[in-house]
């Protein structure tokens, strides 16, 4: 998982990504960073929060973590001059195993990032023709394509409706399995997009854009996976450390929500979600989506 937050730039012969981290002061100032402190970047990413906190604290260290091996690679790239104070972790954070009172902040940034939108190949977007893949780990097997040409209608429909919100999932799931196989994106999409009424069709959002949520949710194992970090997670604070989860849609905040506010060990610092300011939403305008939340390890 990696931050919705963190845009990609296209250079001449490679894909980098680069450093547009969401709610980058409510963050650096939620996590109380301070001198000596370690750190654990559960979602690295680009690397734009973990370089916050190492330039907010001169002599702090920090665990850099990602599923992602392109992503790892980038952050490395990019945190190149903290090299010294900074370990790189491959790990889904539900895998990663928490060592007891170490860390003084856990920072994770939920959803998928800009740079996996960009990149056609990886099949999270439906902006250009791509393999139906959509998997964070490249190394794990379940692909969007297995669930769109193999599950059935009942199983897709309600994939839909509950991990993407989708009230029309269950016409969406009959006219994928009449016109299967799909093999890209871009077909995918044009058959929800004509499986719906035409004022659904040309809304505010494609209608296909909560079906590849759902789809992304579900091959990653995303949900399952942050109701086990925020179960595991606090175990890994010092007393009176604190964690902080940005989360970009309302299945992820519930999540957060509850999941801070039901673990023995945490207090909730952030009685409502914290959100990006204008001059934010001006600059990074996925910010819009991001809610912060915030607890602190109980002494």
């Amino acid at each position: 998982m990696q931050s919705d937050s963190e845009t990609q730039l296209d250079t001449e012969d490679e894909l980098t990504f680069s450093h547009i981290p969401v709610l980058s002061r409510e963050v650096v100032e939620g996590l109380a960073v301070h001198p000596g402190g370690r750190y654990l970047d559960a979602t690295v990413g680009g690397g734009g929060h973990s370089r916050l906190i190492l330039e907010a604290a001169p002599d702090a260290q920090l665990t850099a973590m990602d599923q992602d091996e392109d992503a790892l690679i980038a952050a490395k790239k990019q945190l190149g001059e903290f090299r010294d104070r900074i370990q790189f972790i491959k790990s889904n954070f539900a895998a990663y195993k928490f060592p007891l009172s170490t860390f003084s902040g856990i920072i994770a940034d939920l959803g998928v990032s800009s740079h996996h939108l960009d990149t056609a190949e990886r099949g999270f977007s439906f902006r250009s023709s791509a393999p139906l893949d959509m998997r964070m780990d490249r190394g794990q097997s379940l692909t969007a394509a297995d669930m769109i040409n193999d599950w059935d209608e009942t199983e897709l429909a309600n994939i839909f409706f509950t991990y993407g919100e989708e009230r029309l999932s269950r016409r969406i799931a009959r006219r994928i399995v009449e016109k299967r196989p799909f093999h890209t994106t871009t077909e995918l999409a044009e058959a929800i997009a004509y499986s719906v009424p035409p004022k659904y069709r040309y809304g505010r959002i494609h209608p296909a854009t909560r079906v590849f949520q759902a789809l992304r949710i579900v091959v990653n194992d995303e949900l399952k996976a942050l109701e086990t970090f925020i179960e595991k997670a606090p175990e890994a604070l010092l007393p009176g450390g604190r964690i902080a989860i940005i989360s970009f849609h309302s299945l992820e905040d519930r999540l957060v929500k509850h999941g801070l506010r039901n673990s023995p060990n945490l207090r909730v610092l952030t009685k409502k979600p914290i959100t990006a300011q204008e001059d934010e939403l001006a600059n990074n305008p996925r910010s819009r989506s991001a809610k912060l939340r915030i607890a602190e390890k109980k002494d």
